[in-house]
């Protein structure tokens, strides 16, 4: 279907039929000329498309070309009689073909002895081939169009949009009479069938229209959703130009520019794929995102990249898109295949009723007579957790109302009360906030985070834009009010129902990213902007500080977690005066947890759980304990050495053996390990004797010991080359290490300990599995000089499309007289044996080591001395290790 007013005009110079003819009938080939004919059509096409040219008229004008090119084909082939037609059908019956769509054609036969035709359609058929032309065909008979479209969805939807190519209209107009909706698949049918196929659709791609590498023809919004409007309506209405239903009253003026708008650039997106690829291509993959950010002439700007301002736009294209989708065909099913039905209405108040389940406004006047209704409607919605959804006429009133909400609506007092209302209402604050941001209210309320919708970061680790992430944060801070998060989510859903006030939870969610995209530092941005939020809307001085500070920190928590040692009282005691009482904690715990899974969900993982749960828990005690009476180390190590003889105690161990053990072990050993930890190794230490084969343990988490992650203790010989042989050996097993723990025994004897997870980010937990691993490092470490082939494995695609150069940091531990690398580099199979293999080069000694893997990229923190134990403090030393790991990683990379 045609959209707009938009009517195409053959052009003559794309194709020069008259002079075509003429070549043919002086070439001794027909093969030859048509292969010319095609390659000189896409190049001009293609040309003109380079050139800004409109991408209706490349997009119909090369199925016009075709249309000539088959015609001439068609004429130069012998057929019997009239009994047979050449149809264009699907997307090129539409008029509609890009550089490499399939040609779906139909050879439509008057009656069902298909013998007379069979060898002059097999060399036909075979000269299409020949001459370059990627087609799909069918042959059937009236009959059979008729048989297969009633069995058959995908037929008749096919067969709905055809054109007559070569042979007599008569037969393609006897296939429509035999098709008609009141013989085969009446409009009502039709419908549920087709948005039953649009349900499944969305489903195979999570329901979003949110995806790093989006396929544009099938995801929610894409140009699926735009044909299945033309579907429907055509099959109901007969339409044949999407205009045609404004006359019909089944969308209006502006909703159409939404669909015109939206199709022609996800036609000129589609069109540039197909040039690129060189193929068939409907996935806006990494590879090519940036080449056509650059063909549409976005340009990188300080704030945002190129390809980021391009995606923002597709972004907000399917968004409007999906969202059209959603209410025409809402639309279809309430005000015309239900037209007249008798349904339950209960008013609300004088302005709305529920209908059938669904909220409506009571007049179409509601929403000029009185804007505050635009945000009274999601407050009814809150406080009446039973209503479905609003019905489409009513989404159709909210869109067409929304440009009522300016600078005056949004300085009301009578707005800001009925927004905060909303925020406090207790029901289902985060749906609400989503079905805003759906119909465009949100954006409009609150501008600034309008500014942020579609907005992106190109790479692999944040795989939502800035308003999605926004709402899947709010949907899991949600979540963690239901009675199944005790389960996933224990700490936040305990927590969660102790915050005084959530409704500056919900305000910090929606604040926390929304100064991304304008350059400098988004945290405070938004740290600023929701200081003015929460003066316009009245909140205290002490919760706009609380907010505002939620939204500066709010990547703090994640960051201390991940990147320090949080075995050392120093880190614990300096959060804990960041934080300063137990209620910040307690906020900025919960966005924390609903901010790591809603940016990726695999960041999500038991080890990182564990990594967060530990903070709170010794911060917690931090801050009961008094800010001013910090825990001494030496306090921290008598604690734990009393807490691990207790445990070896109870269950009998040599009380003789345990202290000729431990004397060989400084103090860090009881800063490093929880007392079930220590015990757990002394008691596997003392069982293994005096045997000289490494000692290896693993405990899962079903033992109780370790929460999210499989712990991989190693007793050993002390060797340069150990941990890097280690890495390696574990990245073999196909195992990524999260975190690192060495120590050295005075006699040369290693205790290493190494988190581990699967390539699924999940513990080991299959006994089988436990001992395979345990028997290969065994043998393997039993002659570490003996070193391990690094690893090799083929980079992911993904991976490959992003050049992250390698940055070293590095800074001073003096508490813990060590020093503290910081690594970022580009995450490829081996990195940590590469890195280890380097230390051991450089003759320095790791003590521990934090992983973290974001994305294409891995921040990585490593704990190191010089052999002798001291800092590395030498400037040149630092230098040449800098240099060492960014000339070997970059390579790698």
């Amino acid at each position: 279907m045609l959209l707009h007013h938009y009517r195409f005009t053959p052009d003559e110079s794309l194709f020069d039929v008259e002079g075509f003819r003429a070549e043919l009938s002086a070439s001794h080939s027909l093969i030859a000329p048509f292969k010319a004919a095609l390659r000189e059509i896409q190049a001009r096409l293609d040309e003109r498309f380079r050139a800004g040219a409109d991408i209706r008229d490349l997009v119909h004008g090369r199925a016009w070309c075709l249309d000539r090119l088959l015609a001439a084909a068609w004429e130069h082939h012998a057929w019997p009689d009239n009994g047979v037609s050449l149809l264009a059908v699907g997307g090129y019956g539409r008029g509609e073909l890009h550089p490499y769509s399939d040609v779906d054609l139909l050879l439509l036969l008057e009656h069902d002895d298909d013998a007379p035709y069979r060898e002059p359609l097999s060399a036909f058929i075979t000269f299409l081939w020949d001459i370059g032309l990627e087609i799909g065909h069918s042959v059937r008979s009236l009959a059979d169009c008729e048989r297969e479209a009633r069995a058959d969805l995908t037929v008749i939807t096919n067969l709905l949009e055809s054109r007559t190519i070569a042979g007599h209209e008569r037969l393609r107009e006897s296939m429509k009479a035999r098709l008609a909706a009141d013989r085969v698949w009446p409009a009502k049918h039709f419908f549920e069938a087709k948005w039953q196929e649009q349900i499944s659709r969305h489903q195979r791609h999570n329901n979003s229209e949110y995806h790093l590498e989006p396929n544009i023809k099938s995801a929610p919004g894409g140009l699926r959703d735009i044909q299945m409007i033309g579907w429907v309506a055509k099959r109901h209405f007969g339409s044949e130009r999407y205009s045609d239903l404004v006359a019909a009253g089944f969308m209006n003026d502006a909703e159409l520019r939404i669909l015109s708008q939206g199709q022609a650039f996800l036609w000129q997106v589609r069109y540039a794929l197909h040039m690129l690829a060189g193929r068939a291509e409907d996935r806006l993959l990494f590879d090519h995102q940036r080449t056509i950010a650059e063909l549409f002439g976005f340009r990188d700007t300080p704030e945002r990249l190129a390809v980021e301002q391009f995606m923002k736009r597709y972004y907000r294209h399917i968004t409007a898109l999906a969202g059209l989708n959603d209410m025409l065909l809402q639309h279809f099913d309430e005000a015309i295949l239900h037209a007249g039905e008798v349904l339950p209405v209960e008013p609300l108040n004088e302005r709305f009723e529920v209908k059938d389940g669904f909220i409506q406004a009571r007049s179409r006047t509601v929403f000029r007579d009185r804007p505050s209704a635009l945000l009274e409607l999601f407050l009814l919605m809150a406080e009446h957790p039973d209503i479905e959804g609003v019905r489409a006429d009513t989404i159709r009133q909210i869109r067409d109302h929304r440009h009522l909400i300016d600078d005056l609506y949004r300085d009301d007092v009578r707005h800001q009360s009925l927004f905060m209302e909303l925020l406090r209402s207790g029901g289902n604050v985060a749906r609400q906030l989503r079905r805003m941001n759906r119909y465009g209210v949100l954006g409009k309320y609150l501008p600034e985070f309008g500014r942020a919708i579609g907005l992106m970061q190109h790479d692999l680790f944040h795989i939502y834009t800035v308003d999605a992430h926004t709402l899947h944060l709010l949907k899991f801070i949600h979540g963690f009010r239901k009675p199944e998060a005790r389960e996933t989510f224990p700490v936040a859903a305990n927590i969660i129902h102790q915050l005084p006030k959530l409704e500056l939870l919900w305000i910090a969610g929606l604040y926390h990213d929304i100064g991304k995209g304008r350059g400098g530092d988004h945290s405070i941005l938004g740290a600023r902007d929701v200081e003015v939020f929460a003066e316009r809307h009245g909140l205290s001085p002490r919760d706009t500080r609380l907010v505002s500070w939620l939204v500066e920190q709010h990547l703090t928590m994640s960051m201390v977690a991940q990147k320090r040692d949080i075995t050392d009282p120093d880190v614990i005691a300096d959060f804990a005066r960041l934080v300063g009482d137990e209620t910040r904690l307690d906020y900025l715990y919960v966005l924390t947890v609903a901010d790591i899974n809603a940016t990726n969900p695999s960041l999500w993982n038991g080890w990182r759980a564990s990594l967060l749960r530990q903070l709170h828990a010794e911060t917690k005690r931090a801050l009961r304990r008094g800010l001013e009476n910090p825990l001494e180390r030496n306090d921290w190590v008598n604690e734990t050495r009393d807490e691990a003889l207790s445990l070896l105690a109870a269950v009998g161990a040599d009380m003789d053996r345990v202290q000729r053990l431990w004397e060989s072990l400084g103090e860090e050993y009881f800063l490093q390990y929880a007392p079930s930890e220590i015990a757990w190794q002394t008691q596997g230490i003392l069982a293994h004797g005096t045997s000289q084969l490494p000692l290896i343990l693993l405990s899962a988490p079903a033992d109780g010991m370790v929460e999210g992650g499989t712990k991989v203790f190693i007793h050993t010989r002390s060797v340069d080359d150990l941990f890097a042989a280690t890495a390696a050996d574990l990245d073999q097993l196909g195992l990524s290490i999260h975190d690192a723990r060495i120590a050295t025994s005075s006699n040369d004897w290693t205790l290493n300990t190494f988190i581990v997870l699967d390539d699924q980010g999940r513990p080991i937990r299959d006994p089988i599995r436990l001992e395979e691993i345990r028997a290969h490092l065994v043998e393997e470490l039993d002659d570490p000089d003996d070193y391990p082939q690094i690893v090799t494995r083929h980079t992911p695609r993904q991976l490959r499309h992003f050049k992250v150069p390698t940055r070293v940091i590095i800074e001073q531990d003096p508490a813990n007289e060590r020093t503290l690398l910081e690594l970022i580099a580009p995450d490829r199979p081996g990195l940590l044996a590469r890195v280890g293999r380097i230390f051991m080069e450089q003759d320095i000694a790791l003590s521990a080591a934090k992983i973290a893997t974001l994305g294409e990229k891995v921040e990585d923190v490593f704990f190191i001395t010089d052999k002798t134990g001291r800092p590395l403090t030498d400037p040149e030393r630092q230098a040449r290790l800098r240099e060492r790991l960014v000339e070997v990683l970059d390579v790698s990379g």
